[in-house]
């Protein structure tokens, strides 16, 4: 395969996996002011996502996937709310253990290296079209 094509697929896997953790940030966002249905229940818990790289065999290329997507052990907390359906006897709410400050970070470096993958993806086409325009 020709180093050109190459940098097609490692730019495509890392757009692949930066969508996905764009994706789960974003549920994560969604689900951050979740409290638990019923006293004592769990509310939402943050979604993490794992990569790790994968050698292409045909061309050798180095590629990024997904190999888990797991769930934050960090603590949930706790409002004092005790007319919230989901108070305990002590009037305690569980809350998502989601930081969204946290996820805004993730969010923006996701974006970045997101665009990043795009801008060696095109500029990968740009030269191969250079290379055919040589050869005219």
């Amino acid at each position: 395969m020709d180093p050109l094509s190459s940098i097609g697929m490692v730019a495509a896997s890392g757009m692949r996996a930066q969508g996905e953790r764009l994706k789960v940030v974003a549920e994560n966002v969604a689900n951050a002011g979740s409290t638990g249905a019923t006293p004592g229940a769990d509310p939402y818990q943050r979604k993490t996502l794992a990569f790790e790289e994968m050698i292409d065999r045909d061309s050798g290329a180095s590629l990024v996937r997904i190999t888990e997507l797991g769930r934050d052990r960090a603590p949930f907390g706790r409002e004092y709310d005790p007319a919230h359906p989901a108070a305990d006897a002590e009037g305690y709410v569980k809350t998502a253990n989601v930081n969204p400050l946290l996820e805004m970070s993730n969010m923006r470096e996701a974006s970045r290296s997101y665009e990043a993958n795009l801008n060696m993806f095109e500029t990968g086409r740009r030269m191969r079209g250079q290379i055919l325009d040589l050869l005219r």
